[in-house]
């Protein structure tokens, strides 16, 4: 027996899409990012944590508008990825006009960063105190490759990377999640687009499910 089509398909949902977590993720960090690091009086900084909410919400509005539209749908998905990619570029001026490192997708820090799967703001926050050396309040942390006097590794494989500062380490942090969130918003609103092409919105579904119905009645 063939299943019906309903009129309000399934909808919603978007706590669930990685796209929405990594997102939400951008926001709590970048929240706290403006408070430590940007001057409270700057307009970026108002800027930067509206394009991080923008992100989110736009993300869940999308979801919950398919319900009746696909086209609503896709569109605000694009707004949404339009929003980081703003505050991406708010990080990027960031680092750049304090001559602060950007740190390649291979840089060890930010491998390990990557490694970690940070879902949480408290998650990062560790990372970014382990990488400075301060996970116990009593100074860098031992590695293998440490000298026992104290003193950290020179190999900048190891922690802790004393290098980098706070500000930047979590700068990159969010430019890390910003490039996934982005990425995974890419992958999102070509899928949509695909499925609007092909099955139409709100007005082609009504039409399909009248259809079957009078077939069903004659």
């Amino acid at each position: 027996m063939v299943e019906k089509e309903p009129l309000i398909p399934k909808h919603g949902g978007y706590r669930k899409l990685k796209s929405f977590q990594v997102a939400q993720l951008v926001y709590d960090v970048t929240v706290r990012f403006s408070e430590l690091y940007v001057d409270r009086f700057s307009r970026t900084r108002d800027q930067m944590v509206q394009a991080a909410r923008s992100g989110v919400q736009n993300i869940a509005e999308g979801s919950q508008t398919s319900a009746t539209s696909r086209k609503t749908e896709l569109k605000l998905t694009n707004v949404a990825r339009a929003s980081l990619e703003e505050l991406r570029l708010d990080y990027e001026d960031f680092l750049r006009q304090r001559g602060l490192l950007v740190l390649t997708p291979d840089h060890p820090s930010l491998v390990r960063f990557k490694r970690r799967r940070c879902a949480t703001l408290e998650a990062v926050q560790a990372w970014v105190a382990e990488e400075r050396g301060n996970t116990d309040g009593r100074g860098p942390t031992r590695t293998s490759t440490d000298n026992y006097n104290g003193q950290p590794s020179a190999n900048i494989g190891e922690r802790p990377c004393l290098s980098v500062p706070s500000a930047a380490l979590a700068a990159n942090a969010a430019l890390s999640l910003l490039n996934l969130a982005c990425h995974l918003l890419d992958r999102q609103i070509a899928a949509q687009a695909e499925s609007f092409e092909k099955e139409g919105g709100f007005t082609e579904r009504l039409y399909r499910v009248r259809t079957a119905r009078r077939r069903e009645n004659s």
